[in-house]
């Protein structure tokens, strides 16, 4: 149902979904780890979510008669300045996964492939909302301010927009 072309972008485009929960996991342990549990929630949820959206477009790749790779990765980075740097890095992050999307639906659009450019949308509405709400957290951010003190706030704020992830599995606390 897809072109090899499309099946060829789709695929590399996996590599940007599963860098990101990758990255996503490794700001929540950086944050848990510094005793920000709010912040590291809030990452943990953006870790389940792009994983999600990995298996999503991986799942379509199959459904529509083409054949899913699980991408090569790079290591995330470990090492954080502070919160400000990494959700500088968030947002830098997700501002390049939508002009990778914008490409596909235009790569789509071009091939009058009408099916993915359908399926893409959900993504342009993702990105949409992963850029307002990571420009949203850095102007918090700028307002709250970055001395020690404020950074008990901004851990309050990022757990505050924590979505709820599921419990794993053998879990005792679900």
């Amino acid at each position: 149902m897809i072109s090899k072309n499309i099946e060829k972008a789709l695929n590399a485009h996996l590599e940007y979904e599963l860098e990101a929960s990758l990255q996503y996991l490794a700001m929540a342990s950086w944050c848990e780890t510094m005793g920000m549990d709010g912040a590291a929630s809030f990452f943990y949820g953006h870790a389940h979510e792009e994983n999600l959206h990995f298996i999503k477009l991986f799942q379509y790749i199959n459904e529509v008669n083409g054949k899913a790779v699980v991408p090569k990765v790079r290591q995330p980075n470990h090492d954080f300045e502070g919160i400000t740097s990494i959700c500088k890095i968030a947002y830098e992050k997700e501002q390049k996964v939508s002009k990778a999307i914008y490409s596909l639906v235009e790569l789509a659009k071009s091939e009058d492939d009408h099916v993915t450019t359908e399926m893409l949308r959900f993504y342009v509405q993702e990105q949409r909302e992963e850029e307002t709400l990571f420009q949203k957290v850095l102007d918090k951010i700028t307002l709250i301010g970055t001395g020690p003190q404020s950074l008990y706030y901004i851990d309050k704020e990022l757990g505050n927009l924590a979505k709820p992830t599921p419990a794993i599995p053998g879990d005792s606390e679900a």
